[in-house]
């Protein structure tokens, strides 16, 4: 999601886009596998590679009827088909404990001066009371889309394009898409690596080049260490967990159940569009192996003398 490490989509049959060696980094600041950056949120990464990430807000799937729900299936099905061929994308969602002053922008009532104020300031007490006893932890809800051109403005120009195609699809599904610039994925990047200091976020892009510095001297860590089965951000422990095979058949609440907790966490969901004739192909294959399970079936039951058999 964050860009880093630059090996990372090696086994989603990336490698040509994102090359299948690694350097070892030197310093916090090279773990960041970012090369330029921009001020409208494009990232460069080297090899002709551009990335854009894009915000969206959620839905009230959960509490929808079934009518509803198949609806947005296949609106949400809409979005994952406009992605084109040759351009990764990444869903993530993240888990992050707010302050209480963030609280206080999100879920509290503004006074009025209308002799009901003092309703609304109980209500504001028990909204906090509950927050609180939630942990206070909110989830953001991200995209991220990347592509290989040879500029940086073919780059912006298919995001630009990308981007209204997206924007529409979210609308349709009743969710806001709005793209992120340079600080706003400056600071996701930032609370994930100097997690407890998320207050403390101050990026000037002018200040930063005039100063000299790397915009990567504000966003990493104190330091990082990796070790087999976990590693350290700062003071911080973390681990990463990856999902290696799918299940034939998979809920439409595996996300959820998967995210729902009180904790800190982020969850990246890829996908790698393929191309119709390779989408085709495989459809085929499938079909192929359903016929070749049919028919060993109905031999099997024409061998113990059962030719009323149903097809399971």
């Amino acid at each position: 999601m964050f860009d880093l490490i630059g090996n990372i989509k090696k086994k989603s049959g990336l490698d040509d886009m994102f090359g299948d060696t690694m350097t070892v980094p030197q310093s916090v600041q090279e773990v960041l596998q970012i090369k330029t950056v921009y001020p409208d949120g494009i990232f460069w990464l080297g090899k002709d590679i551009y990335s854009k990430m894009f915000k969206f807000s959620d839905i009230n799937y959960a509490v929808s009827s079934k009518a509803d729900k198949e609806d947005d299936f296949f609106k949400y099905s809409e979005i994952l088909n406009s992605l084109e061929n040759g351009v990764s994308s990444q869903i993530t969602i993240i888990n992050r404990k707010i302050k209480n002053n963030e609280l206080d922008k999100i879920i509290m009532s503004e006074q009025e001066n209308d002799g009901k104020d003092k309703y609304r300031k109980e209500m504001n007490e028990m909204l906090m009371n509950l927050a609180n006893g939630a942990n206070a932890i909110v989830q953001d809800k991200y995209i991220t889309l990347t592509v290989q051109k040879k500029t940086v403005e073919e780059a912006r120009s298919h995001f630009r394009r990308v981007a209204t195609d997206l924007q529409a699809h979210f609308s349709r599904l009743g969710s806001r898409c709005n793209e992120l610039d340079l600080t706003e994925r400056l600071r996701v990047i930032h609370d994930f690596c100097r997690p407890g200091e998320e207050a403390d976020y101050r990026f000037d892009l002018r200040d930063t080049m005039r100063k000299g510095q790397s915009f990567k001297d504000y966003i990493s860590p104190d330091s990082y260490e990796f070790k087999d089965s976990y590693f350290k951000i700062g003071d911080k422990f973390a681990r990463v967990l990856f999902i290696r095979d799918y299940p034939s058949y998979i809920k439409d609440s595996v996300v959820w159940e998967l995210t729902d907790n009180n904790r800190n966490m982020i969850f990246n969901f890829d996908i790698v569009p393929v191309s119709t004739e390779e989408a085709q192909k495989f459809g085929e294959k499938q079909a192929l192996g359903i016929e070749t399970n049919i028919a060993n079936y109905q031999r099997k039951q024409n061998t113990n003398n059962n030719y009323t058999s149903i097809i399971p």
